[in-house]
């Protein structure tokens, strides 16, 4: 059978009737390849009633006009609250009244309709969370792992906040012992996180090899870091999956990288950038574990070995997620998505791949099966493009309509 055939609900029992909402006459991309032809896509309700190469007929309708159907674009590494410009409940306040709503329009205008917070204060970004499923603040879907956990002095508690104390014990949280990790993820668990980030980035300090120095364009002045203790690592990994959550990990070198699938990671954010990747068997080591590979090129551009070893993870098979590291202060939210995808395509993934990343890749990361794919029972995510994503990554900007949950989120017909 022909695999956009399974993808295809039957529709002769509602022949005569009428969905919520119809998309007609579009190609449909959905969430792993194009499907051949042209389709209409049905919704009822929040989620996706049928994918027909047969005419359907909706309350409401939106002629496609043989344009795209993608499912939407899931962010899975985002930091949400501006780091510069919270320092005290005050300015908390003002951002979250003057700034955060607007923040959550922009995903929205460019198509990204789930993102995934891994490093806000926890506290707030889990308030942000209830507001947007409860319908009292419009945004994309998001998930959230609260504060990072990092060791004392880790980053980005000794980097990004070291100047900044109240928001340092807000955005990150700073362990030293197998106990203080163990507790903290219990917390967080008990708070309903969807996922835990640990960051582990920095010499071995039982290696008695040369200093690591952190340094990032962003924040010119560069840091001596101590790697997270594997000890310390393991003990965050197998707390976090006795609470039935994924850890994903921040790493950089391939050191950090390798302790972090030996200790259990689910996924490693950044991966492998600030040197080449000439360790075959680290490759060989994320196949094996089906570990996630989410290279952040947005940020992490600016290493010259970023893009080769991308390349090198992609060709190898390793499980490629579409995750910017976009925060305040450069670019544009949403945008910043959009340039990850070029970015990935630059660095020699196809766009098809990357369409994957950023769709049932990145849902299967999040844990979230209902996301990512355009198909009977899956939710309505979905959004409109006047032309071919698959032909080039750049017709993602080229947006009509975004829709998330079954409705009409955004209409630039």
């Amino acid at each position: 059978m022909p695999q956009e055939s399974e993808a295809i609900a039957s529709t002769e029992a509602r022949a005569s009737a009428a969905f919520d909402l119809v998309i007609s006459r579009a190609h449909v991309f959905d969430g792993q390849q194009a499907l051949a032809g042209l389709y209409d896509v049905a919704i009822d309700g929040g989620e996706i009633a049928s994918v027909s190469a047969e005419p359907l007929r909706g309350r409401q309708e939106v002629d496609a006009a043989g344009g795209w159907v993608v499912p939407g674009l899931i962010d899975t590494h985002i930091h949400f609250y501006d780091v510069r410009a919270v320092s005290d409940p005050h300015s908390m306040r003002a951002f979250e009244e003057n700034e955060l709503p607007g923040r959550l329009g922009l995903f929205l205008d460019h198509g990204i309709t789930t993102i995934k917070s891994v490093g806000d204060p926890t506290d707030g970004i889990l308030d942000t969370r209830a507001e947007i499923a409860a319908g009292t603040l419009w945004g994309p879907r998001l998930l959230a792992t609260g504060c990072g956990i990092t060791g004392r002095d880790g980053h980005p508690a000794a980097t990004v906040f070291s100047g900044n104390p109240w928001a340092r014990e807000r955005f990150t949280g700073e362990v030293e012992s197998v106990q203080q990790m163990r507790d903290l993820v219990h917390h967080l668990a008990d708070r309903k996180v969807d996922a835990i980030k640990l960051l582990s980035e920095g010499a071995c300090a039982h290696s008695g090899g040369p200093a690591y120095l952190w340094r990032n364009p962003a924040f010119p002045d560069g840091v001596e870091l101590e790697r997270l203790p594997f000890d310390l690592l393991r003990a965050g990994i197998e707390t976090g999956h006795e609470r039935g959550l994924r850890v994903t990990v921040h790493t950089t070198q391939q050191a950090a990288a390798r302790e972090a699938i030996e200790a259990g990671a689910d996924g490693l954010e950044h991966g492998v950038t600030v040197e080449p990747l000439t360790d075959h068997s680290l490759i060989d080591l994320m196949l094996e574990h089906g570990t996630t590979y989410t290279p952040t090129l947005w940020i992490d551009d600016a290493h010259l070995d970023a893009r080769g070893n991308l390349k090198k993870v992609a060709e190898a098979g390793v499980h490629i997620v579409l995750g910017s590291d976009t925060f305040s202060g450069r670019g544009l939210f949403g945008a910043n998505t959009l340039e990850e995808a070029e970015l990935m395509v630059a660095a020699g993934m196809t766009p098809t791949q990357v369409l994957a990343a950023a769709t049932s890749g990145a849902a299967r990361q999040c844990v979230r099966p209902d996301l990512g794919t355009v198909a009977p029972g899956k939710r309505a995510d979905l959004l409109v493009l006047n032309a071919d994503p698959t032909a080039d990554i750049g017709n993602l900007r080229d947006l009509s309509v975004v829709i998330l949950n079954g409705r009409l989120a955004v209409d630039k017909r």
